[in-house]
């Protein structure tokens, strides 16, 4: 019974908790969004409303949400993961700075793109589920009824069956070569911002929800723009199994549709990057509050995931 209280007292539980909290938050205000930019990554013919009507005339509005169980599944565990790792590695790779202070901005940066790393152990699998549940019928047209109901666990099987163990992290190289750099940008980004909106907010952890949300919003728009070429040529190279590397993906990609591919979908991301950034860092804060019971404020630690 002295479990949870004890679990909540620790810096550990209190940001498991939030960042729980956060990224389903994160999850259910983007995926819509996500799944329309995974159609137009991979096969998309036409404008996103035009692939968007398509779509929901053939399957109806809850094709959208299709995949959506993978990410939340994982969402508490990512985060909890992804926030203890950056807080203690931009802490790691800056020293000199006084434990009251906020780290700098090298640490950030390189704790950052460390993170990116790490959680790319556990981003792979999840992606690689939700972008096969994402492109069931759209992606090759069929029209078995059937086929569309598979879910997470008939998924994994499926994989399993036909590409072996390795198949679940197929694709692995190229998330560690997108989420590395991209969440480096991504956490500098934002505390960049949110000191510039909110001078003095890095220390005093203060900011209100208006900086929250631009800031995060703007990290998220940013550390996108920075990877989404590679994010496209991931989502093929996850979708289907013909591709044999991340070189080969791109060569064949780019002779048969040109450049312009690597760049499609990207005003759908941008637009899910700001929404999902948004609600995950307004619902971090305010659950990381309420645990805090609006006292100590100058503790709260305002990290979160892409």
């Amino acid at each position: 019974m002295d479990f949870w209280p004890e679990f909540l007292a620790s810096s550990w539980g209190k940001e498991f908790v939030a960042g729980g909290v956060g990224g389903i938050a994160g999850v259910l205000a983007g995926h819509p969004l996500d799944t329309l930019r995974v159609w137009q990554q991979h096969s998309g013919k036409g404008s996103a409303l035009a692939i968007l009507r398509r779509a929901i005339a053939t399957e109806g509005p809850s094709a959208l949400y299709r995949g959506m169980v993978a990410p939340l599944a994982s969402v508490t565990f990512q985060n909890a993961i992804i926030f203890q790792t950056y807080a203690i590695l931009s802490r790691a790779f800056d020293k000199n700075t006084k434990v009251d202070d906020p780290p700098s901005y090298k640490g950030i940066a390189l704790g950052g793109i460390s993170t990116g790393a790490v959680q790319s152990l556990i981003l792979c699998p999840v992606e690689l589920v939700k972008i096969r549940l994402q492109l069931q019928n759209i992606a090759n047209n069929k029209t078995n009824p059937s086929s569309s109901q598979m879910g997470p666990s008939n998924v994994v099987r499926t994989i399993i069956r036909v590409e072996g163990y390795r198949g679940i992290f197929r694709g692995l190289v190229i998330t560690v070569l997108r989420d590395a750099p991209a969440h480096g940008v991504y956490f500098w980004t934002y505390e960049y911002m949110r000191e510039q909106l909110h001078p003095g907010c890095r220390k005093n952890g203060q900011e209100t929800f208006g900086t929250m949300l631009l800031a995060g919003g703007l990290a998220g728009v940013t550390s996108w723009i920075s990877c989404y070429p590679l994010d496209v040529l991931k989502t093929r190279i996850q979708a289907e199994t013909k591709y044999l590397g991340l070189i080969d993906c791109f060569r064949r990609s780019v002779k048969q549709e040109g450049y312009n591919l690597l760049w499609r979908g990207l005003g759908t991301t941008i637009a899910r990057a700001f929404i999902v950034n948004g609600a995950v860092f307004t619902a971090y804060e305010t659950a990381l509050r309420c645990i805090h019971n609006n006292s100590d404020h100058g503790t709260i630690h305002t990290e979160n995931a892409l």
